[in-house]
């Protein structure tokens, strides 16, 4: 069984329902299927195909019409350079992947060399699956992508609104906040989304009264990709307070693992969930957390090599810190490569952003390594202002919220702190 067996289902069962809207378009079930045929039919068969992402129904018709073929899907960002595009198409030209495989997902990691990684039809229904049972997808929902199709935060949603004949809404992202409220304010009851951290603060920070109008209507909100400060958390709880607010662990290479409502009285920082039907989680004697299940890769194209270092036996091995906790839930420590050693003391640099993200006059900010002349190396927080702070006030903040080594030594204001195109803090760029 591939993903699509599920659109044409829902087109016998639900031939008038509407299946996906973007912008005045709008097409049922049956037509989406009828359209995905009609599209199959100009599209390579059994082959590697790389195309860049559109926002909008076209997509979703060349990804599915792909699958149909038997042909593997590369959907890149749709900015791509042409030299990118070039490299990537080079990159897989005549590849034979395993059987099964439907899509090539390239993410670039902590080194910035591109790494295709390769999902499985198997895989794609069992992240759907996952997601149905563990956030109630529902066939009367209408779930926002907000999010770019060649990540797997937005493009995993699709699979499991289609899995229930629930009605997706396409939009172009959080760039104009105003066409995400369009999109609520279209005739349904239920809505739900994903949204990346740093999408969420600009709701909270720019259209909190506004957010809050809706709160009827949001039947929860996923987030993911990079780590959601507990300031974010308490403020999203309080603006929603009858929604599910989802903190999913997932990554291209594990497919989507565990999720947790932090909208449960405890908003637990740093909580995942605990491991959903199709995966199981592993935590290894160094404190790292490994995955098996029917969701994770089917390994890097083009790089044994690497698939070998993290994939062993069909368990991906990462490099997040976590632990079970007494209830079995995931909890998440940061990341090895991220880590900061100073003085001998080992420091998560997300543990320091999550407490300067909670003071009122900082609006984003990111915690490095600099050099020091007697430690070797000492915490450095760059924050971008929301009001006037002095430096010393940033300290102070600090005191007795977390141990002194864990203090920040240097401060330096920005006017803007880099992130990536999905929304994490672009750590490269600063190392």
């Amino acid at each position: 069984m591939i993903f699509e067996d599920f659109i044409k289902r829902n087109s016998e069962l639900y031939p008038t329902k509407p299946a996906v809207i973007c912008g005045d378009n709008t097409l049922t079930y049956s037509e989406l299927w009828q359209k995905v045929l009609e599209k199959s039919a100009s599209l390579p068969k059994n082959e590697v195909v790389v195309f860049r992402v559109s926002q909008d129904i076209d997509f979703l018709l060349t990804y599915f019409g792909l699958h149909v073929n038997g042909s593997v899907a590369v959907p890149l960002e749709k900015d791509v350079p042409d030299e990118g595009f070039k490299e990537v198409a080079d990159l897989v030209k005549g590849l034979k992947t395993p059987d099964g495989v439907a899509d090539i997902l390239f993410t670039t990691g902590t080194t910035g060399k591109k790494k295709g990684v390769m999902i499985s039809h198997r895989a794609i229904v069992a992240d759907g699956e996952n997601l149905v049972e563990g956030q109630k997808f529902t066939h009367d929902l209408a779930f926002v992508v907000a999010g770019p199709f060649n990540h797997i935060g937005s493009l995993s949603k699709v699979y499991p609104t289609v899995i229930q004949g629930a009605t997706l809404i396409i939009t172009e992202g959080m760039k104009n906040v105003n066409d995400f409220f369009t999109a609520l304010d279209l005739p349904f009851n239920k809505f739900a989304t994903f949204l990346v951290p740093s999408a969420i603060r600009i709701l909270l920070q720019f259209s909190g009264e506004k957010f809050k109008r809706y709160a009827s209507k949001i039947d929860f909100i996923e987030t993911g990709a990079a780590p959601i400060t507990h300031s974010d958390m308490l403020r999203l709880c309080e603006t929603l307070p009858q929604s599910r607010l989802y903190n999913t662990y997932a990554s291209t290479e594990t497919g989507i693992i565990s999720t947790y409502n932090f909208n449960d009285g405890r908003c637990l920082e740093g909580c995942l969930g605990r491991p959903m039907s199709r995966s199981k989680i592993i935590i290894t004697p160094d404190g790292l957390i490994s995955c098996t299940g029917e969701t994770i890769m089917s390994g890097y194209a083009c790089d044994e090599e690497l698939t070998r270092k993290i994939m062993i036996d069909n368990t991906i091995y990462t490099s997040d810190f976590g632990k079970i906790d007494e209830d079995g839930m995931l909890r998440i420590f940061g990341r090895s490569d991220d880590v900061i050693n100073t003085g001998g003391f080992k420091v998560a640099p997300t543990e320091v952003e999550s407490i300067a993200m909670s003071m009122p006059q900082i609006s984003d900010c990111i915690c490095v390594a600099a050099p020091h002349p007697v430690l070797g190396t000492a915490l450095k927080l760059i924050y971008v202002p929301s009001a006037d702070v002095s430096k010393k006030e940033i300290a102070l903040y600090f005191k007795g919220k977390v141990e002194n080594f864990k203090i920040p030594f240097y401060y330096e204001q920005a006017e803007k702190i880099q992130r990536t195109y999905n929304g994490k803090l672009d750590r490269k760029f600063y190392r």
